[in-house]
């Protein structure tokens, strides 16, 4: 099943999409259903279920066409920060490598940080450059896991068990700040620096999670291109290397890394400027559009 949080008549809901582009609002489908995406998906199989049998004979009256509602992110405001793995692409390891011209070298472990809630954003919303903060913004496709069914010290054999489903992301990044702090937080942690969406597709529709295929465009300029089987560490790998000694909750959300073909590494670097327009699209899940507009103060 494919799944979206929305804005239709001015009210937040959230439901799950139709054969023939629709969506069908699940709380006003059931009112015994929690009112947000997260809580649903914190209700396990059982909202699940719900689902199915609502999706199997719906009532016209909780039927939305698409083009008559405004997507927001999945879950527009997570109850923590988003978890990413850095570096988790061999390609793009090298390419980093490469522009500081040194040897590339391999990360031993995932390497882990994190973005805060308000860095996330929905589909067609806008990250705005603030020159006085940085001048020097990337982006990064990546495909994100949404936690299904909390756990703590995963072992991999288990890790696609508490996954609910995978969406886009696309990472944000502030390379002056992340170079200027020598770490990845607040370079990464930029107000709306999260776009997450368009829709969540549950791990049942996913065959082949290595044949997943990620790329981005800037102005319908490919940047960047790759499959899920080039990662490093394995999604199992990243569940089981995050889950050690550390609980994992229905609604979390994980950035998997990106491939290459940043911004920063190209000759010359080629950063994000105001009027560009960035579509990451992940095989299955669909496209995720970000224009890039001026900050304005006050």
């Amino acid at each position: 099943m494919r799944f979206a949080s929305f804005v239709h008549a001015g009210r937040e809901s959230y439901g799950v999409l139709t054969a023939d582009d629709r969506i069908l609002d699940l709380p006003k489908a059931d009112r015994t259903l929690p009112a947000t995406l997260l809580g649903f998906i914190a209700g396990g199989e059982a909202s699940l279920d719900r689902a199915r049998r609502l999706l199997a004979s719906p009532a016209p009256a909780d039927l939305e066409p698409m083009a008559a509602i405004a997507l927001q992110a999945p879950i527009p405001r997570p109850t923590k920060n988003v978890f990413c793995v850095g570096r988790n692409y061999l390609d793009h390891v090298a390419e980093g490598y490469r522009e500081r011209g040194t040897e590339t070298k391999l990360p031993e472990a995932p390497q882990f940080f994190t973005k805060p809630p308000t860095a996330v954003i929905g589909p067609g919303a806008a990250f705005a450059i603030d020159p006085a903060v940085s001048v020097k913004i990337d982006y990064e496709v990546e495909l994100a896991l949404i936690i299904g069914t909390a756990g703590r010290d995963i072992p991999a054999e288990r890790a696609w068990e508490h996954i609910f489903g995978v969406t886009i992301l696309n990472d944000i990044t502030a390379r002056d700040l992340q170079r200027r702090h020598d770490q990845w937080f607040k370079g990464k942690g930029l107000d709306r620096s999260c776009p997450l969406g368009p829709i969540v597709v549950t791990k049942d529709e996913i065959a082949d999670p290595d044949a997943i295929e990620l790329s981005l465009t800037v102005n319908g300029q490919q940047r960047q291109r790759g499959k899920v089987g080039q990662m490093i560490f394995p999604i199992p790998e990243i569940i089981r290397s995050l889950s050690a000694g550390l609980t994992l909750e229905p609604g979390d959300i994980i950035a998997t890394g990106t491939p290459s073909g940043v911004g920063y590494a190209m000759v010359p670097p080629q950063y994000l400027a105001l009027g560009d327009e960035v579509v990451a699209e992940i095989s299955g899940i669909g496209k995720l559009v970000t224009p890039i507009v001026a900050y304005r103060r006050g």
